[in-house]
């Protein structure tokens, strides 16, 4: 699936919903189905930076690919970081680096959260366009 179908398919579950209250329980289910992070890389040196809430976010380089799985300790926070994996996880460097991602403003994410949950949410995407840069960097030098 591509990073447009990804966000694309975000948009059409949402659109299910015409309260925002289903739609904050629905992240909150999406949280809930996140797969979990493994333990060891529950580190500082994996919390994302500008999040209130506590973010783990691991990128796996394999296949020409990245791989992404994260946690966080609220459920909101860890819904959002669920659906950014689900959009951006299992792609390539280049493709992660050049996304355009629009299913934010397309559910009325940036209008329905809190700003500090906003900050964050664009915390977590800058920093899996920086792990793409570094690993796309990382690939052209070997």
């Amino acid at each position: 699936m591509t990073i447009n179908e990804a966000q694309d398919e975000i948009i059409e579950e949402f659109a299910f919903f015409p309260e925002w209250m289903e739609k904050y329980e629905y992240i909150i289910q999406l949280a809930k189905d996140l797969p979990l992070i493994d333990g060891q890389y529950k580190t500082e040196a994996n919390i994302i930076k500008g999040c209130q809430s506590r973010v783990w976010l691991h990128p796996e380089f394999k296949d020409g690919k990245i791989f992404f799985t994260a946690d966080s300790d609220a459920l909101i926070t860890k819904g959002l970081v669920a659906m950014v994996v689900k959009v951006l996880s299992g792609q390539t460097p280049k493709e992660i680096a050049d996304a355009e991602i629009y299913f934010i403003d397309e559910i009325g994410l940036r209008t329905h959260l809190s700003p500090t949950r906003s900050n964050g949410l664009l915390s977590m995407l800058k920093q899996m366009k920086l792990y793409a840069v570094a690993y796309q960097a990382q690939s052209l030098q070997n």
